[in-house]
């Protein structure tokens, strides 16, 4: 019988420290940040067509609705920048970060561990 006391025993922690030496510090938070940005960003996607026709009467809700889905598209893309920034920073020092890290990013172990 297994033991029940990690109720998700295939997820590992997600990362907190830069991957290698050169990194920014701030280079896991904003990846961190992207990928949420990005779940969020594509889930409520999903919904705006439909949100958008419900809001169709009041002109000024659905500028609204514009506003938020074009700074939230701008949000992601300001970390897009400042992840590529990091990145080229770890690729300069000749370093490059390991297979686990990425993983981790992901709450999962690399494959090879599974």
């Amino acid at each position: 019988m297994t033991s029940h006391s990690d109720p998700v025993p295939h997820l590992v922690p997600v990362p907190t420290a830069a991957p290698t030496a050169s990194s920014p510090r701030w280079l896991t938070v904003v990846m961190r940040c992207d990928r949420w940005g990005s779940y969020w960003f594509v889930a409520v996607g999903f919904f705006f067509a439909p949100i958008l026709l419900i809001l169709a009467p009041w002109s000024f809700a659905v500028a609204i609705a514009w506003t938020l889905i074009s700074l939230s598209g701008l949000w992601l893309g300001v970390l897009g920048i400042f992840m590529a920034i990091g990145l080229a920073k770890v690729l300069r020092a000749g370093e490059e970060i390991p297979e686990e890290y990425w993983w981790s990013l992901l709450g999962k172990p690399p494959p090879a561990s599974r």
